[in-house]
């Protein structure tokens, strides 16, 4: 099954919880449950039109999901050039619009959310403060964020 880069969702197994932030920076539905069954990650992945990324070849062959990507590198970063390939993926122009913890697209924070919950060394930047409606948490442009920029501009340079 192909898709539309725009619309490409994921999947990841319980050993890609850090490939599934670094999807999430890049603002792809990613969906990562740790304990989940493979069989019951697998539906998930089908029901939801999804694409299952994976180290387990045994998952790959025995459940046969209709659309996987089957990694062989263990390291995040490689992981992530990986599904670029398979996916046709690559550094989009919004980055950080989900929550690298839960997946929930971020919205502009209150500024009252802004005054209570943001340190008053990062309130002085210019923002754009953002906040997950799912988990609460707030994410601000430090200096956090500018590595991981520098990172993805690194690995999609190509």
């Amino acid at each position: 099954m192909d898709y539309p880069k725009a619309e490409k969702r994921f999947a990841a197994d319980a050993m890609l919880g850090r490939l599934a932030r670094w999807l999430r920076v890049l603002g792809f539905d990613t969906v990562h449950i740790p304990d989940v069954d493979d069989h019951d990650l697998v539906a998930l992945a089908e029901r939801e039109g999804r694409i299952l990324l994976t180290r387990d070849r045994h998952l790959v062959t025995y459940l046969r999901p209709r659309n996987s990507v089957l990694l062989t590198s263990s390291s995040p970063h490689e992981q992530l050039l990986e599904v670029a390939e398979a996916c046709d993926i690559g550094m989009t122009k919004e980055l950080f619009t989900r929550c690298m913890v839960c997946n929930t697209p971020l919205r502009q924070a209150t500024e009252q959310e802004i005054a209570t919950l943001v340190p008053d060394k990062a309130r002085a930047r210019k923002g754009p403060f953002l906040r997950c409606p799912g988990c609460g948490r707030i994410y601000w442009p430090g200096s956090h964020t500018r590595r991981m920029r520098r990172v993805l501009e690194t690995l999609f340079s190509e």
